[in-house]
């Protein structure tokens, strides 16, 4: 019996000393932001009983994405968000309806919500990723509407050339245990996209096409319902750095049916572009900045839709109130004026401006003024004019430690006459924000 014991005990001392040799090496990543915001107006609405009182509030959002390097070439990818929610407001109670920006609703992102789940598999024909994982990245920021979602991508390079290759299911409508009320096949939402780059010193430059196949309307008895959605998106983008310039560029092209119904009446067909440039000039300790946005506005008076699908990008996030997702967006919600007109994000139906200049005057401190303008392009029923307004913005931001920093944020809006709707009438007022975020990342 003793030899027993003594041959366990060797045993577990081996497996102990050995289990280094078995585990997974894991990599944490991740950020975490504490902010204050303070917005004047809710509405830009004057004189009324619904003009809006002003808002002030603190919010939060704790990120980590952990890597399980389980050998060279092999990694299980997780990504969760913790806590994402206003100071001392209760929880949100829809479980249903999930969030922008993530693969759980907005209740779930308030506790915890896991967002990523996939493998990377680095093969000799190429790099494979499978799972839950982020979707809406192409070329620059602009356009960008990133969220999470079921995929399979591909990707090799050969020389200075990347190809990539992917299928995302944006929407099952299959007959499932979950989802078993199903009557019909062939339902679903999906996406399928080629990507092609090329490399140099300096920048790169790509294209790539998605077709997208949405079906989830197709089935049913009314020709209210029982139409798809089929398109295809091409988006050539270039990113450079010459010199002291910093360059980038991209344009986006939908074209397809909006609405294609089985019989072939009453289909409506799309054609939507979207497009910016954006350079950046530095001289030590002074930069200079300039962008040029557009997203094309639907035109009331035909039967395609040139305006609607595509947008600027909820991640693109140019000023502090104009076009403003993540900051203003998401945490206050629409600024509403008159007759359905309103201000949310991202940006639509729009030609924008930004002339902007920043300093650094030490090296942790980045402060950068920007005058920003936007119009309509395409104003829409009940709209009289088509200026968006007129935004100045001042940012500073100091680098407390290489991980830690600290932002504050005034922007002040002159409210465009757009928001007047059907009148003419002083019946809008001028808007302005203060907001402060404290960012940790690791």
């Amino acid at each position: 019996m003793k030899r027993f014991w003594l041959i366990l005990l060797s045993l577990g001392l081996v497996m102990a000393f050995s289990a280094s040799a078995f585990a997974v090496d894991v990599k944490f990543s991740g950020s975490f932001y504490a902010a204050g915001m303070y917005q004047d107006r809710t509405t830009f609405r004057k004189d009324s009983a619904s003009d809006g009182p002003s808002t002030a509030f603190y919010y939060q959002r704790l990120r980590v994405r952990t890597d399980f390097v389980v050998s060279p070439g092999l990694t299980l990818t997780t990504r969760f968000d913790a806590l994402e929610r206003t100071w001392g407001v209760a929880r949100s109670t829809s479980m249903t309806t999930l969030a922008k920006d993530s693969y759980g609703t907005d209740a779930e992102n308030e506790n915890i919500a896991f967002d990523w789940a996939y493998i990377t598999y680095a093969s000799p024909i190429g790099t494979f990723d499978v799972g839950i994982m982020e979707d809406g990245p192409t070329g620059t920021i602009f356009g960008n509407n990133l969220t999470s979602a079921g995929r399979i991508k591909w990707n090799n390079t050969f020389g200075p050339f990347t190809i990539k290759a992917d299928i995302t299911k944006v929407k099952e409508q299959s007959y499932t245990a979950k989802n078993n009320t199903v009557t019909y096949t062939d339902g679903d939402n999906d996406k399928y996209g080629i990507e092609g780059v090329f490399n140099w010193t300096g920048g790169l430059a790509g294209m790539k096409v998605i077709y997208y196949n949405y079906d989830e309307k197709s089935p049913g008895t009314s020709p209210l319902g029982n139409y798809k959605k089929n398109y295809f998106l091409f988006t050539p983008y270039a990113i450079a750095k010459i010199g002291p310039v910093d360059l980038q560029a991209e344009l986006n092209y939908a074209t397809g049916d909006v609405k294609k119904y089985g019989d072939g009446i009453g289909d409506i067909s799309m054609q939507n572009i979207t497009g910016w440039i954006d350079a950046t000039v530095t001289f030590n300790p002074v930069y200079f900045g300039g962008t040029l946005a557009y997203v094309s506005g639907d035109d009331p008076t035909t039967a395609k839709e040139e305006g609607g699908t595509l947008d600027g990008g909820r991640d693109w996030n140019p000023c502090l109130i104009l076009f403003n997702y993540y900051d203003r967006g998401y945490w206050v919600g629409a600024i509403n004026g008159w007759d359905n007109t309103a201000m949310n994000g991202p940006m639509t139906n729009a030609l924008f401006f930004q002339g902007r200049v920043g300093v650094r005057p030490i090296a942790p401190l980045d402060i950068m003024a920007s005058v920003s303008w936007a119009t309509v392009d395409k104003k829409p029923n009940l709209v009289l004019n088509a200026n968006y307004g007129t935004e100045v913005d001042i940012t500073a931001t100091y680098k407390i430690t290489n991980n830690l920093s600290y932002m504050l944020g005034v922007g002040y809006l002159f409210v465009g006459d757009y928001f007047k709707g059907f009148s003419n009438d002083n019946v809008i007022k001028d808007n302005y924000l203060v907001i402060n975020k404290l960012t940790l990342t690791f």
